[in-house]
C-alpha cells in the first residue's frame, strides 16, 4: 500500500527507502509486528553499507501505527552499543498512550473521520487480542490502577496540552475507581511497545533526534504533543509540525 510513497520518498529525496512488510494482526498476534520492525531494523543497520548507505544516516519513519512502531524501535535501539545509532525518527501522527482517551483531542475529535475515537480503541484492542465490550469503561480509565494513575500522570495529562489546544472544547473527566480485574486483562496496553509515551525516563534519554508531525482535527493530536513534551525535558532535539488543517492520514 505503501510501494508508491515510498518511491516517491526515495526520488524526491535522492535516499534509499526500505519498507518493512510486517505481520498484521490479528493472524500474527501483538508484538509480531514490532519484532519484524525491529529485526528489519537491526539488519539494515548492520549492513547499510552493502546498500551504499552511510550507516551514520539512517532515519526510521512511520505513520499512525507505523509511528507507534517507529517510536518503539526507537527506544529498543537506544542502548544497543553493538550497532550504529539512529541519525532520526520521524513520527507522523502516531498512536502512543492508552492511559487517558479523554485528552482534549479526543474530546474535541471524537466523531472526526477517518479516525473516530471508539474506532482507535477498537483497533488497538484488536491488535492485542483482548475484547471490545469494556469499552466504555476503558474510556472511563478504569484499567488503570491507583499507583500507575500517579506514576503515568507525570507524562499523561491534560495538564501539559498547551491552552491553545483547548480552545475548541475541552471539559476534564471525571475521576472513576481502578478496576483490579481489566487492569490484569488490559496490561498489555502499559506495554512500551505499544504505548511509547509510558517509556521510562532512561530509555527517552537515549532517543534520536526526532520530527513529529501533529493535525488538528486527530484524536492523536494530544499524543504527539506529550511526547514532544517528554522529549524535550530530555533535552531530544525535536523538529515539530502541526497542520492545522488536518486531520489524520492527511499525508
Amino acid at each position: 500500500a505503501y510501494e508508491r510513497t515510498c518511491r516517491y520518498l526515495a526520488r524526491k529525496s535522492d535516499s534509499v527507502v526500505v519498507s518493512v512488510g510486517y505481520r498484521l494482526a490479528p493472524k500474527h498476534p501483538f508484538p509480531a509486528q514490532f519484532q519484524d520492525c525491529l529485526a528489519a531494523t537491526t539488519h539494515f543497520l548492520r549492513n547499510a553499507q552493502d546498500h551504499g548507505v552511510d550507516p551514520s544516516r539512517v532515519t526510521i519513519c512511520g505513520d499512525s501505527s507505523g509511528g507507534t512502531l517507529t517510536a518503539a524501535v526507537a527506544q529498543a535501539l537506544g542502548n544497543r552499543r553493538d550497532l550504529p545509532k539512529l541519525r532520526a525518527q520521524i513520527l507522523i501522527y502516531p498512536f502512543l498512550q492508552a492511559v487517558d482517551f479523554n485528552l482534549p483531542s479526543y474530546q474535541q475529535n471524537e466523531g472526526v473521520p477517518v479516525l473516530l475515537k471508539e474506532r482507535t480503541l477498537i483497533m488497538g484492542l484488536k491488535y492485542i487480542n483482548k475484547d471490545w465490550s469494556f469499552i466504555p469503561e476503558l474510556f472511563k480509565g478504569r484499567h488503570v490502577s491507583e499507583d500507575l494513575r500517579v506514576k503515568y500522570q507525570n507524562w499523561v495529562s491534560p495538564d501539559y496540552i498547551p491552552q491553545e489546544f483547548k480552545t475548541r472544547g475541552y471539559k476534564p473527566s471525571q475521576t472513576h475507581p481502578p478496576s483490579e480485574e481489566l487492569h490484569e486483562y488490559y496490561k498489555p496496553l502499559f506495554d512500551p511497545v505499544f504505548s511509547p509515551l509510558l517509556a521510562e525516563d532512561s530509555v527517552i534519554a537515549q532517543l534520536p533526534e526526532t520530527f513529529i508531525l501533529t493535525c488538528e482535527f486527530d484524536v492523536l493530536r494530544d499524543d504527539g504533543l506529550l511526547y514532544k513534551k517528554r522529549l524535550e525535558d530530555h533535552g531530544i532535539k525535536v523538529t515539530w509540525c502541526h497542520l492545522q488543517e488536518g486531520f489524520h492520514g492527511t499525508v
